[in-house]
């Protein structure tokens, strides 16, 4: 027979750029207990300080990283591990763990030299009471993002990176290596100009697909903002001039805006710079 868990469980997949973190783990609730280090009785909580914590309820928490990653500054292969963590007051050791089979804490099992990486976090204090124990990611960008650990009043943050400049340089030498089409092209210059990065090189391959695919808006768009992105103004605006005209046909309204609204900057820019 099954019964409803009381720590029931959870999954939380996050996408940082090209990469995927995956946790999965079981969320005790507090129901009015005292969660870390010891109660003013002088009994200990749920959670004693300096004793290893599943950082969740039941089996060990799993964490998964699609890519190699930074956290802390420190690298870690991509791979599945068990999350750990021992408590304390004022500073916290979280662990990344390459056996993932102990159930639950692992207590007698847990060996220090199976650890893969081993970080010192301070905790904080939040004015919300987080009821159920909640991990979750915050501070996204394309790069990194963080990961909190929320339970009653105590958050614990861990900051995560990811290369994603090479691993997309990967996917671009490939792609470009067999039959890059018009899209393939308009991709990676995108990508360029949104990263503000080889803007020479992005203006190249956003000229190479309008070559191939003819007159789109958002071609002449993307190379609007490359060649402003230059200071190019003057060639700025008329290809925006063109993304506008192509945006009016096609009845796309938001990029009809977005060109008026950079054609009028970028003319104020151009007597700036003469």
């Amino acid at each position: 027979m099954n019964h409803p868990k009381a720590s029931p469980f959870s999954k939380v997949e996050q996408e940082v750029g090209l990469s995927k973190i995956t946790v999965e783990y079981s969320r005790p609730s507090a129901k009015g207990r005292a969660l870390f280090g010891k109660r003013k009785s002088g009994e200990s909580g749920l959670v004693p300080y300096g004793r290893i914590w599943r950082v969740g309820a039941n089996e060990s928490t799993k964490i998964t990283f699609s890519n190699d990653v930074l956290i802390a500054d420190q690298l870690l292969s991509k791979g599945t591990y068990a999350l750990y963590a021992f408590p304390e007051e004022n500073e916290w050791q979280v662990i990344f763990h390459n056996t993932t089979t102990h159930w639950g804490d692992g207590r007698t099992n847990y060996k220090p030299d199976e650890d893969a990486l081993r970080i010192l976090v301070v905790p904080t204090q939040t004015q919300d009471f987080q009821e159920i124990f909640l991990i979750s990611f915050d501070g996204l960008d394309h790069n990194g993002a963080v990961m909190n650990l929320n339970w009653g009043t105590t958050q614990v943050s861990v900051p995560m990176s990811f290369d994603t400049k090479s691993i997309m340089q990967l996917q671009i030498d490939e792609r470009l290596a067999n039959s890059p089409t018009a899209q393939t092209y308009y991709e990676i210059a995108r990508y360029y100009q949104e990263q503000g990065i080889y803007q020479d090189k992005a203006l190249g391959y956003v000229e190479e697909a309008i070559e191939k695919a003819g007159d789109t808006y958002y071609f002449y768009r993307v190379k609007s903002l490359i060649l402003a992105d230059l200071t190019i103004y003057n060639e700025a605006i008329t290809a925006a001039k063109i993304s506008l005209k192509l945006s009016e046909i096609e009845g796309k309204d938001e990029f009809v805006r977005l060109n008026q609204n950079t054609i009028s900057n970028w003319k104020i820019l151009r007597k700036k710079n003469k």
